[in-house]
């Protein structure tokens, strides 16, 4: 069944053409039934793999798309301009080497080098990389200023019409690998040309079909904007889930999200950290944050799917190895596993041999210490930082501080001093 939409939406005709274009560039990523997800949940789950694509995420189908739909002698002759710090820069430094046409990337001078060098791969001579700034705001205001003085072609990451019909290829593939009704489809938003793009394709050939948007609890653009609606632009905004953490969403994709959405959930970091470990544990899939997001939003579903048939899109696999420490920490607190506490010792000898024999269980372990002696005082701070094998100890952990008179201060909830320890 096909649904017509308003003319600002992508129509079918034209994402099939952005998929012929795609031929032969492109991978076919799998669309795998899920066995561990799917007896979780008691529902049929599938991954729709983009982590699998050719630069690792589904950005290369909307750059490609809206740089070939371009006067080829034009784009040869001008060039292309992105801001990006992530997989839509590889995507254009892919586009431009299959191409042959000069590209010129602006990347925040705080980009992990390892990002830097993927592009570097994908791009070869063909692109230029300019690292100037310290956020992804600032190296897109540049950006925009050096295409508007030298009549560059600027290449949006999600608010423009050919950006969206490319990525909504992804959808044209679902539907074509399984051609059976799909009760719920979630997928990862940041400034939302994934969901317009996939969303549009599936209000018009499978209506019935519960779109569901996913966007991290600390950059909640879209399910901010959709409340007020109209586009708003949030001050601030937690940048850890670096894929899907926009401060403000297209124009264009805030209408078409605002027509075809069934839902959108936020869904805290701490969680998709959690859902990155399990799927690399269990599954041997490396996931980046926002790819992990889709997943990641299935327990806040878990009563209203069982038994349903269930899509979420794996967006990408460009995770950093360097930020596996950090992705523990998060998912241990998320998890309620990890607590820190500053505790007041006595500065005497035997003092945390009494903490370690009389307050910690057999199967709790310190894994943050820090201490200063301070000769002049009775007592000195320490910050511990106690992991519990079940988060159901915490309780009697609290129970044995007190009976031993231990003077302890909370500090999980205090984020301007935990920010310190991670």
């Amino acid at each position: 069944m096909k649904k017509k939409l308003p003319k600002y939406y992508p129509s079918c005709e034209e994402i099939m053409k952005a998929n012929e274009r795609l031929k032969n560039v492109i991978n076919e990523t799998p669309l795998q039934k899920n066995l561990l997800l799917s007896d979780k949940y008691k529902a049929n789950v599938f991954l729709k793999r983009e982590d699998l694509q050719i630069i690792r995420s589904y950005k290369i189908r909307g750059a490609y798309n809206k740089i070939k739909s371009v006067c080829y002698q034009t784009i040869l002759k001008k060039g292309v301009v992105c801001a990006s710090a992530g997989n839509h820069a590889q995507g254009v430094a892919y586009s431009c080497k299959k191409l042959k046409i000069p590209g010129r990337i602006y990347m925040p001078s705080t980009t992990p080098q390892q990002k830097i060098e993927r592009v570097k791969m994908f791009g070869k001579d063909f692109v230029e990389i300019i690292l100037i700034g310290d956020t992804f705001d600032s190296v897109n205001v540049e950006a925009l200023d050096f295409c508007k003085k030298n009549k560059k072609i600027f290449i949006h990451p999600f608010d423009d019409v050919k950006i969206i019909e490319g990525q909504a290829t992804v959808g044209l593939e679902i539907l074509q690998q399984y051609p059976f009704h799909i009760d719920y489809i979630f997928i990862p938003v940041g400034g939302g040309g994934l969901i317009s793009g996939v969303g549009s394709y599936f209000h018009q050939y499978s209506p019935h079909t519960k779109i569901i948007g996913v966007e991290p609890e600390g950059a909640p653009s879209m399910s901010i904007s959709l409340k007020h609606g109209k586009v708003v632009e949030l001050e601030n905004i937690d940048r850890f889930i670096d894929g899907a953490s926009v401060k403000k969403v297209g124009k264009l994709n805030f209408k078409i999200c605002h027509k075809i959405l069934y839902d959108m959930k936020t869904v805290p970091e701490g969680k998709v950290c959690t859902t990155i470990l399990e799927l690399y544990n269990l599954e041997a899939i490396v996931a980046e944050p926002a790819g992990a997001l889709s997943i990641s939003a299935l327990d806040f579903y878990s009563k209203e799917i069982e038994g349903k048939t269930i899509v979420c899109i794996l967006s990408g696999g460009n995770s950093d190895i360097t930020r596996t420490e950090e992705i523990r920490e998060r998912s241990l607190l998320y998890e309620e596993k990890k607590h820190y506490f500053i505790v007041q010792f006595p500065q005497r000898s035997g003092a945390l041999k009494e903490f370690v024999n009389n307050v910690l269980s057999k199967k709790d372990d310190i894994t943050y210490f820090e201490y200063s002696k301070k000769n002049s005082k009775e007592k000195g701070p320490a910050i511990i930082g106690i992991e519990l094998s079940d988060k159901n100890e915490f309780t009697s952990l609290l129970k044995r501080m007190k009976k031993n008179k231990v003077h302890f201060q909370y500090i999980n909830k205090n984020p301007d001093l935990f920010r310190i320890l991670i």
